[in-house]
């Protein structure tokens, strides 16, 4: 079953058949080709990240994660945690993660009771705290076998040399 087309591939496609013209001079008798309308070709502005997100992990480094063909260095659950201690937890694992010289980890923050769970909801804001610039290169959400959207992958950068 074949889809329809878009209003802006309409409108793209419009816009290369109004530039086509036909080769030699010939017409063909009875055939009358309408000049499309054509629409002004506008790109959709790109959505700024909010305020509170971590930079998104490459789709190629999080399908080497989620196929196990990069190493996860360690895996920290925050079942049973607090906010406070969460956070706390959480920075401390990833600077301990990233002197060790770990590349990726894993956060398991859980779905929460209704898949709104407020650990699943603030560790990407703790992420993208100024005070983990350093550490955190991206996080993606994990794949379905290693906790999908109740986990987070978590690339770390290489740490600097002092």
């Amino acid at each position: 079953m074949k889809r329809g087309l878009k209003s802006d591939e309409r409108a793209l496609w419009g816009h290369v058949t109004a530039t086509v013209h036909p080769l030699g001079a010939r017409e063909l008798p009875g055939v009358a080709f309408p000049a499309p309308a054509v629409e002004p070709l506008a790109t959709p502005p790109k959505p700024d990240a909010p305020a509170g997100a971590p930079k998104t992990l490459e789709p190629r480094r999080t399908r080497r994660l989620a196929r196990e063909r990069d190493a996860v260095g360690g895996k920290l659950d925050l079942h049973g945690f607090d906010q406070d201690q969460a956070r706390a937890a959480l920075m401390r694992f990833l600077a301990g993660a990233q002197a060790e010289g770990s590349r990726a980890v894993m956060v398991i923050t859980g779905r929460g009771v209704q898949g709104d769970g407020v650990l699943r909801k603030r560790a990407p804001e703790w992420l993208a705290e100024p005070a983990l610039r350093d550490v955190v290169a991206g996080v993606a959400e994990a794949h379905k076998r290693h906790g999908g959207d109740g986990a987070l992958y978590v690339a770390l950068k290489r740490r600097k040399p002092h």
